[in-house]
């Protein structure tokens, strides 16, 4: 794993789970960290310096990589109008600024990491699927190929963009992974809708990884599969947890848990929780990325 001592890498967007885990780690290594924030949260001490969006471009100035995570969460609160324009706009007004900041400089930096989502492939089947994949149809498919087709800008300007399409992050003090462990532990555990629908993920500790290897090897470029090379079923992983936590798994009906999340979720039922894709990282897999947590018990045992 390539180390960046010395050198200055901007996070937009790294006040989150995945930028103050990436700070943290860029810190560790050496590096001279700078978080782009909108000032509503500070990164944990030893994360980097804090700046507003304002202080760009000049901010880029020196930096030898821009890693950007902006974009309010998709599932934090209900699909309205209203917030799926804010999904949207959250994540192409930061990526906008960015490359047109790079645009005002003389030497910008060789690379912009740029976060996208699995998402983009919409609601597959059992076939497993990987970057060569077509975007499919629907919101989050639609939202995704904005964003990506936002930060390509970049390469007009001779910047490498590596458009991470990240799975569901599992890390122990938030993301997706507390919330899906909460009915287990309440006795309350059942597989959703059919259960056999693909549920991609990656741990914290190999997604950190993957975007300093990104940073660092001019290989990565392009679409980029940011998920374990094992994905699983949303049955099995409720039987995983379960195992883990030493609780039971109730069977049942798959359409009385589909009606309850589409009563509880609405619209992001289907794409979030009842549908799925087994997305597979054949990218980082051929250039040779080591995983530390290929499968889903690994990965839970290590977090729970």
């Amino acid at each position: 794993m390539g180390t960046q001592q010395g050198k200055k890498i901007v996070i937009a967007g790294g006040t989150g789970l995945v930028g103050t885990h990436l700070a943290q780690k860029l810190t560790e290594q050496g590096a001279e960290v700078h978080v782009l924030s909108r000032g509503i949260r500070t990164p944990r001490a030893g994360a980097g310096q804090v700046h507003a969006w304002k202080d760009l471009p000049t901010l880029l100035e020196g930096a030898a990589a821009i890693v950007n995570l902006a974009g309010e969460g998709i599932a934090d609160h209900r699909w309205s109008p209203a917030r799926k324009a804010a999904l949207l706009e959250s994540r192409l007004a930061p990526t906008r600024r960015l490359v047109e900041a790079l645009g005002a400089l003389a030497h910008p930096p060789s690379v912009l990491i740029n976060a996208s989502a699995i998402g983009i492939y919409g609601t597959l089947g059992d076939t497993p699927v990987d970057e060569h994949q077509a975007p499919g149809t629907g919101f989050l498919p639609d939202i995704c190929q904005q964003w990506e087709t936002a930060a390509d800008a970049a390469r007009q300007l001779g910047v490498r963009v590596v458009r991470l399409r990240i799975g569901v992050v599992l890390a122990r003090e938030g993301g997706a992974l507390p919330k899906i462990a909460q009915p287990v532990r309440l006795f309350a555990g059942s597989a959703l809708g059919t259960g056999r629908q693909g549920f991609s993920w990656i741990h914290i500790e190999d997604l950190v990884n993957l975007i300093l290897e990104a940073i660092a090897n001019p290989a990565y470029e392009g679409a980029l599969n940011a998920t374990a090379p094992q994905p699983c079923s949303n049955a099995e992983l409720t039987a995983q947890i379960a195992t883990r936590l030493h609780r039971p798994v109730w069977p049942v009906p798959g359409f009385l848990t589909h009606a309850a999340v589409r009563l509880m979720v609405g619209e992001m039922a289907q794409p979030m929780l009842l549908g799925g894709a087994f997305v597979l990282p054949r990218k980082a897999e051929a250039l040779g990325f080591p995983f530390r947590f290929p499968e889903i018990a690994g990965a839970l045992k290590d977090l729970l």
